[in-house]
């Protein structure tokens, strides 16, 4: 059985400020998502499973059903606040859904086979895909996961701080943790993160996670579990989020299993920021031009 690719679609983008998810950046008006898709039906996987907002369902299929109609397979997954909270009270003023281990709950009952979780809005590079589908497909079980770990002076933005999961791994390449850093920025005096405590520097080729997990089916049934305690804990919150980092980290300490580090030496680039797209753009351009993509990816 081929793998999955679950994609984030859901997120409402309030640092950017519009649907960057269906932005145009390549030459025939590919999103980022399409080189995504286009790499992953390259590495073998064989299905899609979009995770988007009902209300946006009919815009999103009317873009990405036709390119894609014969070429792998799709399927959607509707995120909403309310979703798995049964019995469960929610704050009246709360309007976002519970963040991207919720969104991956969102997928039970649709996917039962092994599969990797990536966002809508990253480009991950060719050898991602690549790494992640020979995990999946030859070592991934329900004791071992695998994220896909990137250099952290790769994954920055020229126009703002980001927001990266830092990662330690052991001499097995397993991961040991994964610290969320929600201001990370190149400072004069380097690459630093910015908390409560004061400011810290990381080190340029810090491993850091872009949200590529690759999972069993069973990390479904996990994130339920596991989704039931953050709501006890932190359902009141009007800004809580339940992320995949978490659930993972989770999953480690209570030592249900391990999660493998698979280390890309790939340049990401993505739109965190609406002055990242001329960047993003003149990336897809440079791809096209030394080959790796064709003008036009669908045709």
């Amino acid at each position: 059985m081929k793998p999955t690719l679950v994609i984030l679609a859901a997120g409402m983008a309030s640092r950017y400020g519009s649907m960057k998810q269906i932005q145009s950046f390549g030459p025939s008006g590919e999103t980022i998502m399409d080189y995504s898709i286009y790499d992953a039906i390259k590495a073998g996987f064989g299905k899609v499973v979009f995770i988007i907002r009902a209300d946006f369902a009919d815009q999103f299929k009317q873009i990405f059903e036709p390119k894609l109609k014969g070429k792998i397979e799709i399927d959607y997954v509707y995120q909403h606040l309310l979703s798995f909270t049964e019995g469960k009270s929610i704050p009246v003023e709360r309007e976002k859904p519970w963040g991207t281990a919720h969104a991956v709950l969102c997928c039970k009952g649709k996917v039962n086979e092994p599969f990797a979780v990536i966002n809508a809005d990253d480009y991950y590079g060719v050898d991602a895909f690549f790494k992640a589908a020979s995990f999946l497909n030859n070592k991934c079980n329900e004791s071992t996961y695998a994220l896909v770990g990137y250099e952290l002076q790769k994954t920055l933005s020229e126009n703002g701080s980001v927001s990266r999961g830092v990662c330690t791994a052991n001499e097995r390449q397993n991961l040991t943790n994964i610290s969320e850093r929600t201001k990370i920025y190149r400072s004069e005096a380097g690459i630093v993160f910015e908390d409560e405590k004061g400011i810290t520097p990381l080190a340029a080729n810090s491993l850091v996670s872009m949200n590529y997990f690759c999972f069993a089916p069973g990390f479904i049934q996990l994130c339920e579990d596991m989704f039931q305690a953050f709501l006890e804990k932190q359902g009141q919150e009007l800004k809580s989020e339940f992320f995949i980092p978490y659930a993972a980290n989770n999953f480690i300490e209570s030592g249900k299993g391990v999660v493998k580090v698979l280390p890309t030496d790939s340049q990401w680039f993505g739109v965190t920021y609406k002055e990242d797209a001329p960047r993003v753009q003149s990336s897809i351009n440079a791809l096209v031009a030394d080959g790796t993509y064709p003008a036009s990816l669908w045709s």
